[in-house]
């Protein structure tokens, strides 16, 4: 193929080269500033993600450029507005430790001070109080292992511990109470079980708000808030039904009473100061729905102008937020061909705007492919979901394929944009990128079939997804690739060691090895919650030994790309060293 067959813009846009797509910028994480006209958010239009605010009018920005707030060499993690003042808290960690700190400065960027100084310490922000006077968190500052909840005075360095929590999970506060007298927290058992708890400030005890049996979810990604009244607690959960759905929950009796209910998973919710309206996002079949429900006549309306995406998931779980004066929405949003921006719909006069403008680094936007949504058997019959991206240009001899591969397990891939996809298929490429079991976003039965001892059915998956593709015409079915990151990278060598004849390349990012040795070095934080979803080391030991890829390296036959960081707390870069050295020894091309 030359430039006389192809054209000059073709040829052009077939060799953009990789650096391009990786400068592509995101906005993300908005938050309203006390009446409502900024908007402060998170970018990485320097190459890392700082804060930034700009002016918001109406729905729309002015006709300026937003100030950038932080600078540093290390990402900020999240930034939140004071209710009360033109005050921002911010976070922070250390060279993607995910030990975050945290910050206060004024909204022009000015007087930044430190608020916490333990450097070991994951630190949680939980929200602000009504006054703006304090904040509340979480930290594992006493025991890596556990999380305590503290309150602390912003023109203090001193917090006041008010639940130590002696349990192993993650805690995360989500809101203060009117009175600001109590803090709501989810206690994260794991990421499919949850429950919440109310913690009396002044009297320092936490009050159990929902016993329940089995696994139900009350949280995650939603984040539960107080009614206006502080008498109950507007929360999403899956109890007693197959969906995340929307419901109220009285403080004095604990009754769940169910508002919305629709056949899809709510994954962000929030209600206006004024409680007149509540906000959410429903999953369907990965795209984001974004409906307005008026609490006291119970009318709908969904924002229909967004094309297929989805609302770029924040820090915290706060995906949609209300100004104080509960007449504006704004949410970060992404689509397949869209980077993520920041949104405002101004729910008086029905418009939507968006206030960021992200670069997509020179890459002509209508070169970006949107995905065919398909469904492929698998091993019992049952139908796996996945997302298409069809490659820009085709061969007579077949296309290769990436089959890309969510990290989690309790993930899923949706269409929202990713550079290094695009890429691929301006090379030439086709990419598949399967929701297997296990993944969400499909309800509670699904989530649940690749737990403890049917992990390896989720691999099966991956193969059917090869078998799908051999008898896709326009695919080259000796040309198939693995990819993923974290759990993804394990699913990658899973694949690699249990069907070595159906891969012609691996790339594993950041991925398990050894079950066994991933749940003794990772950090004392994420074993619990990991154990309940991979099996338990007390109980599972030798499950967890026979399904790991560092034990079968000898089946390998594609060779593999394995990257890593040396600061991961999550995977340790021990994981990668035993399947790098092993592959090594037996003379087996790893990069």
């Amino acid at each position: 193929m030359n430039l006389r067959q192809v054209g000059v813009l073709e040829w052009f846009f077939m060799n953009i080269p990789f650096e391009k797509y990786l400068n592509v910028r995101v906005a993300y994480a908005p938050s309203f500033s006390p009446e409502g006209a900024r908007l402060a958010f998170l970018t990485n239009i320097t190459g890392v993600p700082q804060v930034w605010a700009v002016e918001v009018r109406d729905g729309a920005s002015a006709p300026r450029w937003p100030d950038q707030l932080t600078f540093g060499a290390d990402r900020v993690l999240g930034a939140w507005y004071s209710p009360a003042r033109a005050e921002i808290i911010f976070s922070r960690d250390s060279g993607g430790n995910e030990n975050a700190q945290f910050f206060l400065i004024n909204d022009d960027g000015s007087d930044e001070r430190r608020l916490t100084f333990d450097e070991g310490a994951q630190h949680l922000f939980g929200g602000w109080s009504r006054d703006g006077k304090q904040f509340c968190f979480s930290a594992n500052r006493r025991d890596r292992g556990r999380y305590d909840i503290y309150v602390q005075h912003i023109d203090s360095t001193d917090a006041q511990m008010v639940w130590q929590n002696d349990t192993p999970g993650i805690l995360a506060p989500t809101d203060f109470s009117p009175d600001d007298s109590r803090v709501l927290v989810v206690f994260l058992h794991g990421s499919l079980d949850h429950d919440l708890y109310e913690v009396n400030v002044t009297e320092r005890a936490a009050r159990h708000l929902t016993p329940h049996i089995g696994v139900v979810r009350y949280a995650y990604p939603v984040s539960p808030q107080y009614s206006a009244d502080g008498k109950s607690i507007y929360c999403a959960s899956d109890v007693a039904r197959e969906f995340m759905g929307i419901g109220r929950l009285d403080l004095s009796t604990l009754a769940y009473h169910p508002i919305a209910q629709p056949e899809a998973e709510v994954e962000f919710l929030a209600v206006s100061t004024d409680e007149q309206y509540l906000a959410y996002a429903s999953n369907n079949a990965g795209s984001h729905t974004i409906t307005l429900r008026d609490l006291e006549s119970g009318a709908t309306r969904e924002l229909s102008s967004l094309p297929m995406g989805v609302v770029s998931p924040p820090p915290d779980g706060t995906g949609l937020i209300f100004s104080n004066r509960g007449q504006q929405l704004a949410f970060a949003f992404s689509a397949s061909t869209r980077t993520s921006d920041i949104w405002v719909w101004d729910l008086k006069s029905d418009t939507l705007t968006p206030i960021t403008r992200s670069s997509h680094a020179g890459v002509p936007v209508s070169t970006f492919v949107e995905p065919q949504l398909v469904h492929y058997p698998s091993f019992d019959g049952r139908k796996i979901p996945a997302w298409f991206f069809a490659p820009t240009r085709e061969t007579d001899d077949g296309v290769p394929v990436v089959v890309y591969v969510h990290g989690g397990p309790e993930g899923q891939t949706q269409p929202m944009f990713f550079p290094l996809i695009q890429y691929l298929v301006q090379r030439g490429y086709a990419v598949l990128a399967p929701n297997v079991r296990g993944s969400t976003g499909f309800g509670k039965a699904y989530s649940h079939l690749d737990d403890v001892e049917k992990r390896m059915d989720s691999v099966a998956d991956l193969a059917h997804a090869a078998y799908w593709l051999r008898e896709q015409p326009l695919v080259d079915g000796n040309r198939i690739a693995v990819y993923g990151g974290s759990y993804g990278g394990f699913m990658v060598l899973a694949a690699l060691t249990t069907y070595p004849e159906l891969w012609a390349a691996g790339v594993d990012i950041v991925g398990i090895s050894n079950f066994v040795t991933f749940l003794e070095n990772t950090s004392a934080y994420r074993r619990s919650s990991r154990e309940s979803e991979y099996g338990s080391l007390e109980r599972d030991r030798e499950l967890l030994t026979r399904i790991s890829p560092i034990h079968y390296v000898d089946k390998v036959r594609a060779p593999l790309m394995v990257i890593h960081g040396a600061n991961d707390p999550r995977v340790p870069l021990g994981e990668t060293e035993q399947i790098v050295n092993a592959l090594k020894s037996r003379n087996v091309p790893v990069e």
